[in-house]
């Protein structure tokens, strides 16, 4: 299949915009790619078996395939990696529009907080684009913002605290166990197996770590129970995927149960291979009624659109969102993908039905215009209203000779 291959068209409705043919799988990677370092090393030498691959796809391999699976499905898709160049983001936007931009640009010069303005960028120059918009994308890097957005929506979240400085209260105000964070990154950054808290004897210290290396902290009450990563997509209206339950038997017991950056993205670590997935995960009728319900409310408090994925805990059969995450991960197989997979989507059927809902936000074609004296079909049935145009009111002109005025206080005679 070649890149001039077109999607399949359905019949077009008037007025609403055409499917998309045309896709740009955008993204943003600078520097060398610790991944592509991977390809060279040998797991045998690794002191523990590894359980899964330690040769990760590199960013230009991954999203080179979300590529390849768009033109899989019928799309003329490419991948345009920014480099930090605004000028080859103009390029994509003015110069070689296509119909919808897979948005995958998660920071810009190294900064998270740019990702909503490079997609406020989409919306200036008026492309559809995947994912979701500036306010969700800068809302969901709060942590703390959140958190306050779902309680005001009444989304179940741990009890929490905000720091911008690490000095604390004498009361902290939270039940132990504790979980301590940075607010705004994501992905796991700043989680290490040091980050539960059993009572206040090393909270100072945590805390400073995680001010010193990210800035303003959160923390929360850590809730001890079973995480779900759950997955919704749609608009009109959203679906919630089949569930991901994490499965932490078989971390070493000076682990807690959760999910460190290490666990997520260090392959070359032993806890790596030592956190399993089950999807679906296994839960009653009830518990996963109410785990689907607040999902969807978390969704639509926080804006998010096209796909998302929701951070759940289990509190016996009450679930609480930790955190909301527009745009995420795709990796095939992996959390989101597998979840869809589970649903019935094909790792190519899903990234196409995020395109095509996406699609739905393309602007409109504008109407032909009328060619004068050319009749509009179903006039001649009558469909239309006969509009006359009133004459137009004639342009003043002098007045009559007879009824020039004359001068004031003169009378006729």
């Amino acid at each position: 299949m070649t890149d001039e291959t077109a999607a399949p068209t359905a019949a077009q409705e008037p007025g609403q915009p055409e499917r998309p043919k045309s896709v740009v799988v955008l993204y943003n990677q600078v520097g060398e790619d610790w991944y592509e370092k991977l390809q060279q090393f040998d797991p045998s030498t690794l002191p523990f078996e590894p359980e899964y691959p330690v040769h990760v796809p590199t960013v230009k391999e991954e999203y080179g395939e979300v590529a390849r699976a768009l033109r899989r499905s019928g799309y003329r898709a490419r991948a345009v990696n920014l480099e930090n160049d605004l000028r080859r983001l103009e390029r994509v936007l003015k110069r070689n529009r296509p119909d919808v931009i897979f948005n995958l640009v998660e920071f810009f010069h190294d900064d998270a907080s740019l990702e909503a303005a490079i997609a406020g960028m989409y919306d200036v120059y008026r492309i559809a684009y995947t994912g979701a918009a500036p306010f969700a994308l800068s809302l969901c890097q709060d942590k703390g913002l959140t958190k306050r957005v779902l309680q005001d929506h009444s989304v179940p979240t741990p009890r929490f605290k905000v720091f911008y400085e690490p000095k604390l209260p004498k009361r902290l105000g939270l039940r132990y166990p504790i979980i301590v964070k940075p607010v705004w990154e994501d992905a796991s950054a700043g989680v290490s197996r040091d980050s539960v808290l059993y009572d206040p004897e090393r909270l100072e210290e945590r805390v400073h770590h995680i001010y010193e290396e990210y800035g303003a902290i959160i923390i929360e009450e850590f809730i001890d129970g079973r995480e779900l990563h759950v997955s919704v997509w749609g608009n009109d209206p959203p679906e919630v995927l089949p569930p991901v339950e994490f499965d932490f038997s078989e971390l070493p017991s000076e682990y807690p149960p959760i999910i460190t950056y290490s666990a997520k993205w260090n392959p070359l670590s032993e806890v790596y291979h030592k956190v399993h997935t089950v999807c679906p995960a296994s839960l009653p009728k009830r518990v996963l009624k109410k785990v689907e319900d607040v999902a969807i409310r978390a969704y639509h408090a926080t804006e998010c659109r096209d796909y998302a994925r929701l951070d759940i805990r289990l509190k016996g059969d009450k679930p609480y969102v930790l955190e909301v995450n527009p745009n995420p991960d795709l990796t095939e197989g992996v959390s989101f993908m597998d979840s869809a997979e589970q649903a019935g989507y094909s790792f190519d059927e899903a990234l196409a039905h995020i395109v095509e809902l996406a699609g739905e936000r393309r602007p409109a074609p504008e109407p032909p215009p009328e060619v004068p004296g050319e009749r509009r079909p179903g006039e001649d049935l009558g469909l239309f209203p006969t509009i006359q145009t009133p004459p137009a009111d004639p342009e003043p002109g002098p007045p009559p000779a007879d009824t020039e005025p004359g001068p004031p206080g003169a009378s006729d005679t």
